[in-house]
């Protein structure tokens, strides 16, 4: 009995020790922290962001990982909240450890933490639009990939030149994006030969623009502008047919997913807007640069998610995170070093989002030429191709 009780100790000892043995030889997982809305005012921006992560991170795993380190992405919610992100932002550096921090999918969410990840030096691939984002200071550990409000004006402005809308009214949100699209729309409007008759405001959160449109629909403006988001500018796009306004409806780029369509119906349809290209990928010509990867992501997200469409907001998120992805590949887990290289070696780089070329001086990396002119046509995106 004593010796097989011996044997069987013997056994149960090498058998614990199997599993240790080979988690020595394992590499220690690189840790990324992402911070999107999944809830809130915009949800429709950070909800296609983190299944975005969340596609990457299985098919990155299931192919070995970073060069043998797994990638594990600890997401969270902001709710659309700037004080939750803040603390979350916190939670991921002081106590999750991350490396880097991809999100958050909101300007004022951004602007409320590039302090702080400045002050901890650890970098920020940010998924909102606010060109103040990277232009403002602190700006050494913050980098964003999507295209800017400025460049977006600048798009927007071009066509409706095009069309003789030069007369116009602006509607913009209260809110971060719409603080910074309204400095746009103001600071570009003589480069183009805009004159902005009237100026009106709104709560992304709010329910009804009836007030605010009606004294749009009084000026006699030739066209107007909606700064915002899907929500937002869904209520916009009802409440004005609603009162049966025929004033053309131009709308930012943060409309370019399919919520927009949904919450708006009908009503969504003669809505123009600039986007990404991602929305019109399948109808690009070979030779674009940008082609391959807009396909790439377009079938694997949804192939992982049947029934999804992929749109701009998740290809931010992709951008963002292959960025870091990128940068862990190739100079591992040391945060200085992340930053370096996305500051140095990002060039000439196809993302969904445009040809990226980011320097010390440029943390977006974005020229003219990523974005294209679209119209909602029976419920459908049309790109408005010009010469």
């Amino acid at each position: 009995m004593r010796k097989w009780f011996s044997l069987l100790l013997v056994v149960v000892i090498l058998a614990a020790a199997i599993p240790l043995m080979g988690c020595g030889s394992e590499k220690e997982a690189y840790k990324v922290g992402a911070i999107f809305a999944q809830t809130g005012t915009n949800s429709s921006l950070g909800t296609p962001e983190a299944q975005t992560v969340e596609m990457m991170v299985q098919r990155i795993n299931d192919a070995g990982g970073i060069d043998g380190h797994k990638l594990e992405v600890i997401v969270y919610d902001t709710k659309s909240l700037s004080d939750e992100c803040v603390i979350l932002t916190n939670r991921l550096i002081d106590q999750d450890g991350v490396l880097a921090i991809i999100g958050p999918s909101s300007t004022g969410e951004s602007l409320a933490i590039k302090g702080i990840v400045d002050a901890a030096e650890v970098p920020l691939v940010s998924c909102a639009a606010g060109a103040q984002i990277v232009t403002e200071a602190p700006t050494k550990w913050v980098f964003k990939t999507p295209q800017s409000d400025v460049l977006a004006v600048q798009e927007m402005y071009k066509y409706m030149k095009s069309k003789g809308w030069t007369q116009i009214a602006i509607l913009t949100d209260s809110g971060g994006y719409g603080k910074g699209g309204k400095a746009a729309l103001e600071s570009e409007a003589a480069t183009y030969g805009m004159n902005i008759i009237a100026k009106e405001t709104f709560d992304p959160a709010g329910t009804d623009m009836t007030a605010q449109l009606t004294n749009i629909k009084n000026t006699g403006a030739q066209a107007f502008v909606c700064w915002t988001t899907s929500q937002g500018a869904a209520v916009v796009a009802k409440n004005r047919a609603d009162l049966n306004m025929t004033m053309p409806l131009v709308c930012s780029h943060g409309v370019a997913n399919t919520t927009f369509i949904t919450n708006s119906g009908a009503a969504a349809n003669g809505v123009v807007f600039p986007a990404g290209k991602l929305l019109v990928a399948d109808q690009l010509d070979d030779t674009d640069p940008q082609k391959d990867v807009l396909l790439t992501y377009k079938e694997d997200f949804e192939e992982a998610y049947p029934g999804k469409t992929a749109d701009t907001f998740g290809g931010h998120a992709y951008d963002a995170l292959n960025m870091v992805v990128e940068a862990l590949d190739e100079v591992g887990a040391d945060k200085a070093k992340i930053r370096d290289y996305i500051e140095s070696e990002i060039t000439d780089w196809a993302g969904t989002g445009g040809i990226f070329n980011i320097t010390p001086t440029d943390h977006m990396g974005l020229t003219e030429g990523c974005f294209i002119m679209v119209e909602v046509v029976n419920g459908e995106w049309t790109w408005l191709k010009t010469s």
